[in-house]
């Protein structure tokens, strides 16, 4: 047998063997296909589909820190150093009712290492202008200084509500579970409940709010009024509230009126200058109405964006009031956006 037999038979066995091999071996099966996130944009920007759903989905939030300082604002001490993280959830989708929508937001405090606060700031659905779930009521919703005082007590509640626009106009309704305690009413506690209205209406340069509340434990009404209006390079605030006794909407003092103006300097620069006057700002013994003394605060805000989504507030404010220590306090804020 010569050389060339030898190599042909070596090839032939080796190609045998590779084909019963081949027949026994096991073929990887073909990768999924990836659904890769897709940009919606029937909401505005910042929202994404859900992979795999036709609900829509946007997060945002802030982290902010803060200098506040103010006599013995922290114990012993008139500075205190504070930050908060927020983070937002929001999902959209359309139904044959309208756009369904669902947000939570998660806020975290902390003064110090051993001082932090987890929370549920906001937890709400909405659909065809209801709304319900643990939400900022409407007597949240004051000027844009940091002056005035025109809600007292907590302004975020477990809520019903429901409200109507139309164009300009809208008005609303909600039934608000009040369960945190009075600030000033003696004997009072939680569990129950308040029922507030608001109507609002804009025209031109003018935009005017009417807002009303009633607290069914202490059978006291409050009632606001704020009024906006466009003039030269910035916008006026005036707004005023009425309270019938102390209650969870209102109890600083039986009357109070407030004014602002919001200059624009330019894009980055916004200055407002503020002031608001209390009348009868001292309880009756029983708590069911006020009696007398008075007192103010005067101060000014100034905001300044540094670049964008990183934002600086400075507030400084000076309260005074009738048989009492006059107090200076505020703080200085920088905000990160996302």
């Amino acid at each position: 047998m010569n050389i060339r037999t030898i190599l042909f038979a070596s090839v032939a066995a080796l190609a045998a063997a590779s084909g019963a091999r081949a027949a026994d071996a096991i073929v990887a099966a073909e990768p999924e296909p990836v659904e890769y996130v897709r940009v919606c944009d029937a909401y505005g920007t910042g929202y994404f589909y859900i992979p795999g759903t036709e609900t829509c989905l946007s997060i945002g939030g802030y982290i902010r820190t803060e200098v506040r300082f103010g006599e013995q604002i922290s114990g012993d001490s008139d500075v205190n150093f504070w930050t908060r993280g927020q983070v937002t959830f929001q999902a959209k989708n359309d139904t044959e009712y309208g756009t369904l929508t669902g947000v939570i937001t998660l806020r975290y405090n902390v003064d110090n290492a051993s001082d932090q606060e987890a929370l549920l700031d906001e937890g709400y659905l909405d659909i065809a202008g209801f709304r319900a779930g643990k939400l900022y009521s409407w007597w949240d919703d004051d000027m844009s200084g940091e002056t005035d005082t025109l809600a007292s007590n907590e302004t975020t509640h477990n809520s019903i509500r429901y409200q109507y626009e139309s164009g300009a106009f809208a008005a609303g309704i909600s039934v608000d579970e009040l369960e945190d305690d009075y600030a000033t009413k003696p004997g009072e506690g939680p569990n129950n409940f308040g029922v507030a209205g608001q109507v609002s209406y804009k025209a031109g340069a003018i935009s005017a709010y009417l807002l009303a509340g009633y607290d069914t434990d202490t059978s006291e009404v409050a009632v606001r009024g704020i009024v906006y209006a466009d003039i030269g390079p910035g916008t006026l605030g005036i707004a005023g509230v009425w309270a019938s006794g102390a209650n969870y909407y209102y109890e600083e003092s039986e009357w109070t009126i407030a004014a602002e103006y919001a200059l624009k300097i330019n894009d980055k620069w916004k200055v407002t200058p503020g002031f608001q006057y209390f009348e009868n700002i001292a309880l009756e013994a029983d708590g069911n109405g006020f009696t007398g003394g008075s007192a103010y605060t005067t101060g000014v805000t100034i905001d300044y964006q540094i670049v964008e989504d990183l934002r600086s507030k400075l507030s400084v404010q000076y309260h005074d009031e009738d048989e009492g220590d006059d107090e200076v306090f505020g703080f200085l804020r920088f905000q990160r956006d996302f």
